[in-house]
């Protein structure tokens, strides 16, 4: 069974092929159906791991504004 850990690994892998300015979701990060297969208590899971290691990382990553249902937006910086 694949961990919210694991998950980390891959959504942090996957930002390396992001732009400069895109913005995007953690959901974002995965194909639609692996999304959709992870249980809703590791999506929430995933998604405050995500923006812990945003804070605590140096990366070009960056929280924006959250959309209306709550879920966090990033964006990639220039610098």
């Amino acid at each position: 069974m694949v961990t919210a850990n694991d998950l980390l690994v891959r959504a942090i892998e996957e930002t390396k092929h992001l732009h400069t300015n895109e913005t995007f979701l953690v959901r974002d990060l995965f194909k639609g159906y692996e999304w959709n297969r992870i249980s809703k208590s590791n999506r929430l899971l995933l998604g405050t791991l995500f923006l812990n290691y945003v804070h605590t990382s140096v990366t070009h990553l960056e929280p924006i504004e959250k959309t209306s249902s709550g879920q966090q937006k990033y964006k990639v910086s220039g610098n």
